[in-house]
């Protein structure tokens, strides 16, 4: 990795393949070297160790540790990643035995979402889950925080400023920026109450990093958000307006990618992003239709979004199944194989226009028919039917329209709340 004053590490990635694993561990150790490649991390050395217990003082047995040792020296490795979650005693004993720095899987995820965080609340939410996991870890080879790169100092070299962080500090920190992220959650409230009042549905995008949710998102929206083929590129939530075939105007929301076994930290850290998720009226579920572990990576989404339903203070509602619809992205990369569902290519333009037609067909079943009856002049209620609603017909009898629509239930009771009792005169369900 390459560091703003020009020092570079040469790093080591350590994969291990506990009993059970449902990937394969060459999948695993590829997702573990693009999560440290993503930051900018030189890797000049992999390895895949068999795991036949987790050793509770090095994870590993103490003949890996010392192979390992070995290889590490004569690559002149600074920086080890074990794609796996170290206790702090493990970790420490583990930067004895090799000489080096060592993150773990949870350590690499929180350090590339420190650099990918643009927002203040993003960076917030970052914050929060780096320092619950900090805080289990206050032993002096940890407390290096290399603030130049905007990240959290996981990977720093020698020379950096070193901050001692004590346990009370970092509660009050923690308390600070729960408050500010309450905070947060109100407004984002009131701004989702406020759409109500102007009720267009909400479009979620979730899927896991990488696979292909920011450019869907550009295709769909011509927005010009950040969008490379590297993970978690995307942190901060962005939302555009989109115009569906039928005419209707909906709201697209853009949303942080998961990951297999995404840091618990993490997930409650975020729960503020996504929040959006929970209030959306279609969940897209974007999958990468090429990938190797497509299928894994689906149940990992999943995973998390059935966490989110789970609990006293769930995010979902438990009829949040319903409301997905399957995605499969990237199909010009398949070969002509025609994969079973809704395939597109974000980055070509195929299946788009199906996806939009979809996307309708879903809103549509859940919209009421009425037909009003409004006074020829008054444009101004004329024209916020045809914004929020799907005009089916218009008939003029005298001075009078009669317009049939079909409309969401809360459009239609904002619509008939906001005109006072004379405007719905005329209406009628079919």
């Amino acid at each position: 990795m390459i560091l703003p004053h020009e020092r570079a590490h040469r790093s080591g990635v350590t994969e291990f393949t506990p009993p059970g694993a449902v990937r394969a561990a060459e999948a695993r150790l590829a997702e573990a070297i693009g999560l440290a490649a993503s930051i900018g991390v030189a890797i000049v050395h992999t390895a895949i160790l068999p795991l036949r217990e987790r050793r509770p003082s090095t994870l590993m047995g103490e003949g890996q540790v010392s192979a390992l040792k070995d290889a590490l020296e004569e690559q002149d490795v600074g920086v080890v990643v074990v794609d796996a979650a170290l206790t702090p005693v493990q970790q420490r004993n583990l930067e004895r035995a090799w000489g080096t720095k060592v993150i773990d899987r949870v350590g690499l995820i929180l350090e590339i979402f420190g650099e990918r965080a643009r927002t203040r609340e993003g960076s917030m939410q970052v914050e929060l889950a780096h320092l619950s996991y900090q805080r289990t870890r206050l032993v002096r080879s940890w407390t290096h925080l290399e603030r130049q790169r905007g990240g959290f100092g996981f990977l720093g070299g020698p020379g950096e400023s070193q901050i001692e962080i004590d346990r009370r500090l970092i509660d009050e920190r923690i308390v600070r920026i729960k408050r500010e992220l309450e905070q947060v959650r109100r407004t984002r409230g009131l701004h989702r109450r406020a759409r109500e009042k102007v009720p267009y549905p909400i479009i979620a995008l979730v899927g896991y990093t990488n696979a292909g949710k920011s450019t869907l998102f550009n295709a769909l929206t011509g927005a010009g958000v950040y969008a490379e083929n590297q993970l978690f590129a995307t942190l901060d939530p962005t939302m555009r307006q989109i115009r569906l075939p039928s005419g209707r105007t909906a709201i697209l929301s853009d949303t942080v990618g998961f990951i297999s076994e995404l840091p618990t930290q993490l997930v409650e850290a975020f729960r503020a992003t996504l929040e959006e998720v929970a209030a959306a009226d279609i969940i897209l579920h974007v999958r990468d239709a090429a990938h190797p572990d497509s299928a894994a990576q689906r149940a990992d989404v999943l995973g998390v979004l059935h966490d989110m339903s789970e609990g006293a203070d769930a995010a979902l509602d438990e009829e949040w199944p319903r409301r997905v619809l399957e995605v499969l992205n990237k199909s010009d990369l398949l070969r002509g194989r025609e994969p079973p569902g809704l395939a597109v290519s974000a980055l070509t333009g195929d299946g788009l226009d199906q996806l939009l037609g979809e996307i309708d067909a879903r809103l549509a079943a859940g919209l009421e028919m009425v037909e009003y009856a409004i006074p020829a002049g008054d444009g101004a209620r004329i024209a916020w039917l045809h914004r929020h609603a799907e005009v089916l017909q218009t008939q003029g009898e005298d001075d009078v329209l009669r317009i049939a629509v079909r409309i969401p239930a809360t459009a239609r009771a904002r619509f008939e709340k906001m005109t006072g009792p004379e405007a719905p005169q005329g209406a009628n369900d079919p």
